[in-house]
């Protein structure tokens, strides 16, 4: 669980690049909003959740793998998410 990142994970630092290239101005990982959001815009009011291959288990993704432990735990979660 260790190499899961939670912040400026690869899917995140291509959004925010986007994002940013178009001209969006935006606060990151706003601490006083609840949940975990990777980008906010609040002048809009908008938030963008960036989810990566760990959590979402794309097919054929190399970075979509289980972690060693806690499977009886894990396997039901990563499946419900995909």
């Amino acid at each position: 669980m260790s190499l899961v990142k939670a912040k400026d994970t690869g899917p995140e630092m291509a959004v925010r690049r986007l994002v940013y290239s178009l001209g969006y101005r935006y606060r990151l990982h706003a601490g006083d909003l609840p949940g975990k959001r990777d980008i906010v815009f609040r002048s809009r009011k908008k938030a963008i959740f960036v989810h990566g291959c760990f959590w979402h288990r794309h097919e054929e993704c190399r970075l979509a793998r289980l972690p060693k432990s806690k499977l009886d735990f894990w396997l039901p979660k990563l499946s419900g998410n995909r």
